[in-house]
């Protein structure tokens, strides 16, 4: 499927993936300002990973996600923080002020969902602008290689960026009638 013909699960997958991730890297988050402001933005290239050992074949498999823990979560947004109705309200008309208000609300409410639901810890204990050393056979999953990747482990760099990993979901259990894409119903008050 083209990216200009993605489907709205995709789509959704994608915005609620880029919240996070601008919440959770500075990096992200100036170039997706970036964009929205109309610079043009270069490709980072992607790390060089290091060589696996030839007695180590790599295999890879793909799983597909199923889209009902992310209407789930995304009502739970809903219900406690108004997060849709904040994303899709048009914020153009409103002073700053307004939307950091706003927003401030927002954040409350997901921080609440978030704790309530998730446990959430650091990836790396040490703090920001600390310096590290990456070991051989570091977990690539957990750890981002940024700026000038050349060669293999260990390497040492700054934490420009701890992670965040979640050692616990405590979602609620689902009906097998509830329709989880319904993430907030209509309200008709009589």
């Amino acid at each position: 499927m083209s990216d200009l013909n993605a489907s709205f699960l995709s789509r959704f997958s994608l915005a609620v993936g880029t919240f996070f991730a601008i919440l959770g890297d500075r990096e992200v988050a100036a170039g997706v300002r970036r964009v929205r402001s109309g610079e043009a933005v270069a490709p980072e290239p992607p790390p060089t990973p290091a060589p696996a050992p030839a007695s180590a074949p790599i295999v890879r498999t793909i799983k597909e996600a199923t889209p009902d823990a992310a209407l789930q979560l995304l009502g739970l947004l809903q219900r406690d923080a108004r997060f849709v109705d904040f994303i899709e309200e048009d914020v153009a008309a409103y002073s700053d002020a307004e939307i950091g208000a706003a927003a401030r609300l927002v954040h409350d409410g997901c921080r609440t969902t978030l704790r309530e639901h998730f446990t959430i810890r650091p990836v790396r204990a040490e703090a920001e602008g600390s310096r590290v050393t990456l070991p051989e056979g570091f977990d690539a999953s957990a750890i981002r290689l940024t700026g000038n990747v050349v060669g293999q482990a260990p390497f040492s760099g700054n934490l420009s960026h701890r992670g965040w990993k979640v050692e616990q979901v405590r979602l609620p259990k689902l009906t097998e009638s509830h329709d989880a894409s319904v993430i907030a119903p209509a309200e008709v008050e009589l």
